[in-house]
């Protein structure tokens, strides 16, 4: 029986073939391969290495890593290791083997406990440069929500290996019962307050499948969207219903719904990806015993809306779009609350 060892060797030094095969969605970038995630979406998280450590890959989103054969298990969605080496020896065209390992691939790796240490070692929100740039982007009184902190330093890697490091919004990401799984950065940079100037100025680090930064507790109704800016928004709007950002169109679909709920409103952007996601966390919440509902943006997303239409405007917009549940005389006491 053939070591692990020689068929990831083996694998490695068609590294490239593998990644053109496995996650056709990528496209070659120096000594990467680069795509979206280990599912294959398109994008740029998820690198993997072409040369040197060939085959070593990294989702800079989720801080997830890992080799090849975790490639062609999660591609191949695989119930056991042996179909996993058995699918490898047949990419490399090498004679079945009659026995198999049992032992599992080795997992990506979980890095919740440096997210809750970078979280825990951040600053609270109000006057930091990451309370300016929220405001820029028309969201106030931010410093109001536990889930997001600021940090002076946050370090990072780019594709390439290099280290860099600017400020940072914080957002914690947490499961349904409240505990932190990873951390959202947004790396920051001034005058005036805006993104870092990075290929990726956000990044996600730890557990993120079915998890979300969260704002409120939810039981019976629940607002559920993509990006953090959206969600916020929508808290701005609608202050009175419980949110979540879940960060990706992808992540959004796979979003964790709580047992007692009844209501999910699913703020979507107005492109592909928000439909595909609509979709899919819809047919979920159907299955769950929730009714889904759309909020759709007049513009591409809801703070677009916010930033180029103005709070009313938006706000007029998303209350047309709730059940009458949810909408009640309370709408009125936001109008005040945030301002006509």
């Amino acid at each position: 029986m053939r070591s692990i060892a020689f068929i990831r060797e083996q694998l490695a030094e068609r590294a490239l073939a593998v990644c053109q095969t496995y996650l056709p969605n990528g496209r070659r970038n120096g000594q990467y391969w680069v795509v979206g995630d280990l599912a294959g979406s398109k994008g740029r998280s998820l690198y993997v290495r072409l040369a040197g450590r060939a085959g070593k890959w990294t989702d800079s989103a989720t801080g997830e890593h890992g080799d090849l054969l975790d490639i062609i298990r999660h591609t191949g969605n695989h119930h056991s290791f042996g179909e996993t080496i058995a699918e490898a020896e047949r990419f490399l065209s090498l004679p079945t083997s009659h026995q198999h390992p049992t032992a599992p691939a080795s997992a990506p790796s979980d890095r919740t406990g440096t997210a809750r240490r970078l979280f825990q070692s951040g600053l609270p929100l109000g006057g930091t440069l990451a309370d300016a740039y929220l405001a820029s982007r028309g969201l106030v009184d931010c410093h109001r929500y536990d889930a997001l902190r600021f940090h002076k330093q946050c370090y990072g890697r780019s594709a390439d290996g290099n280290r860099f490091a600017y400020p940072a919004l914080l957002a914690a990401i947490t499961d349904l019962d409240g505990r932190l799984t990873g951390i959202h950065r947004t790396w920051l940079t001034t005058p005036p307050p805006s993104k870092a100037p990075l290929d990726e100025p956000r990044r996600s680090l730890g557990r993120m499948i079915g998890n979300g930064v969260r704002f409120r507790s939810a039981h019976d109704v629940l607002i559920a969207g993509e990006g953090l800016e959206t969600v916020l928004t929508l808290t701005a709007v609608l202050p009175w219903i419980p949110a979540v950002a879940a960060l990706t169109a992808t992540h959004l679909s796979l979003l964790e719904l709580p047992d007692t709920l009844q209501r999910l409103y699913i703020a979507r952007d107005n492109d592909h990806a928000g439909q595909i996601a609509w979709r899919t966390l819809s047919a979920k919440a159907l299955q769950h015993g929730a009714a889904p509902y759309a909020l759709t943006p007049q513009l591409k997303d809801w703070n677009d809306d916010l930033r180029l239409l103005g709070l009313a405007h938006t706000q007029s917009l998303a209350l047309s779009q709730l059940c009458p549940d949810d909408a009640p005389a309370l709408a009125s006491s936001a109008y005040s609350q945030n301002g006509p």
